[in-house]
């Protein structure tokens, strides 16, 4: 997919949209025949459920991420799996499921994929939600109208941008899709598009949805293509069965063309090697780095998980120094077995 799509005119609402959006709502509204209901397409906002997970003050992301987390979700299987953004359940010991009637529902972690940031829960009863049927993101270009719908409600949006996103905790997504206004309930919020199939989970909101670098608000959404090629790992496994990347426990960002080193994961592969923060990684096995998703390749570039990763560093105190660290696989670092 091409990262060069061009972005709307700001400031120029578009009639079509409005008609589109308007148009689209009140079909949801109407009556539907009795076959028209068992079609899962026939109202897709059905699929809209509550997320809400608790975990506990131990795990390694409670001070970042709260010990109690809340968003939203899409049913996209007839057993009523549940598909969210992994940081509302990762290392969650309890997990609940609400639906649109403020029913709850107890529900188990079935998976979370660190690399796309996808999670899944499967509810212990059943669901009077109809799942979704998933659509294609691959050919999703800017400027097209969509719907994004959460616990706030349906609200309506245009795709801004197309192109990759460079995480500050070692993710790189190389096709995120970016949408304008942004929706505040964000986290796990259904990207729908107009022939009403699931398009995106809601991940973020972003000050430079357009453009890097440039104020326009709105939402980064994980592209629901990225879901089916792992789909039976995470079923099966809990987790994508590829070979891990090499990790560091690093929080970075870019800044005026260096990769600063922010914060540092306690007891983490970078701290145990005595990586501190406030100090610029230059390079990455000899190889210059200046952005994040630069860096990021670069140490992927060197083999899976467990493998030597050599830095460069400049610090204040010490000026240039080398530092090889020995990376780890995140898995083992995230508490994410729900006994513990």
């Amino acid at each position: 997919m091409s990262q060069e799509h061009s972005a709307p005119q700001r400031g120029k609402a578009s009639v079509a949209f409005v008609a589109f959006v308007f148009g689209f709502l009140s079909l949801l509204s109407l009556p539907q025949p009795a076959a028209a209901q068992s079609d899962t397409r026939a109202n897709p906002l059905n699929a809209v459920v509550g997320v809400r997970a608790k975990v506990p003050p131990s795990a390694r992301t409670a001070q970042t991420l709260g010990a109690e987390r809340q968003g939203g979700g899409v049913v996209i299987g007839e057993d009523g799996l549940v598909l969210t953004i992994g940081y509302l359940i990762m290392e969650a010991v309890q997990t609940e499921i609400v639906e649109q009637d403020g029913s709850v529902v107890p529900a188990d972690v079935v998976a979370y994929d660190y690399e796309t940031g996808f999670g899944l829960l499967r509810p212990l009863t059943r669901l009077g939600a109809t799942p979704i049927e998933l659509g294609d993101s691959t050919e999703l270009p800017a400027e097209t109208q969509v719907l994004v719908a959460g616990p706030d409600g349906p609200s309506p949006a245009l795709v801004v941008s197309r192109r990759e996103f460079a995480g500050y905790w070692e993710y790189l997504l190389p096709d995120a899709i970016f949408t304008a206004p942004p929706y505040r309930s964000f986290g796990g919020a259904a990207l729908i598009g107009a022939d009403g199939r699931l398009l995106g989970i809601g991940s973020l909101i972003v000050a430079d949805a357009a453009e890097p670098g440039e104020t326009f608000p709105g939402n980064m959404f994980v592209p629901i293509s990225a879901l089916p090629p792992i789909m039976e790992d995470l079923l099966r496994d809990g987790r994508s069965t590829k070979p891990s990347r090499p990790w560091l426990g690093l929080y970075t960002q870019e800044l005026s063309g260096h990769v600063l080193i922010n914060r540092v994961a306690p007891g983490g592969p970078a701290d145990q090697a005595g990586v501190g923060p406030n100090a610029i990684v230059t390079a990455v096995g000899g190889r210059d780095v200046s952005t994040l998703s630069e860096f990021y390749r670069a140490i992927w570039a060197l083999g899976d998980a467990g493998v030597q990763v050599p830095l460069t560093i400049l610090d204040r105190a010490s000026g240039y120094r080398e530092v090889t660290v020995t990376s780890g696989d995140r898995y083992d670092y995230l508490k994410l077995d729900p006994s513990y």
